[in-house]
């Protein structure tokens, strides 16, 4: 399998979690019911962070198209995919929204990461 493809991969999972991080962040805003009137409706889909994550979700999806249709059997993707994207949160989350994360938080981490390792095993270049 080629670079090409991992480097694909890897801005998949990217641009997936980048998504999620920009949908929370257009919900920061307060004093906007977005239900309350179409106005509101409106002005909460022409909210930068909503159209930023709405192209995230696109550029990951037609990035993850690619790689499954190049080598990356989907019982090997998207275990990855999900998992890395849970990470990237989980860590964006402490970070950019002051979210705190528990000790037994960390240990679901730890067993992420293991979980990875071992899904990845049976990726090869």
């Amino acid at each position: 399998m080629k670079t090409a493809v991992f480097l694909v991969f890897f801005l998949a999972i990217v641009f997936n979690a980048l998504a999620n991080i920009l949908i929370k962040a257009s919900t920061l805003r307060k004093g906007t019911d977005i239900y309350s009137s179409v106005n509101g409706f409106m002005s909460e889909m022409l909210n930068p962070y909503f159209v930023g994550g709405l192209i995230s979700f696109g550029l990951a999806l037609l990035a993850y198209r690619y790689v499954l249709g190049n080598g990356i059997k989907l019982s090997v993707g998207y275990p990855i995919m999900t998992t890395a994207g849970f990470a990237i949160v989980i860590f964006a989350s402490k970070i950019f929204f002051n979210e705190t994360l528990y000790p037994v938080q960390w240990v679901g981490i730890a067993f992420l990461a293991v979980g990875l390792w071992l899904v990845a095993s049976r990726l090869s270049v």
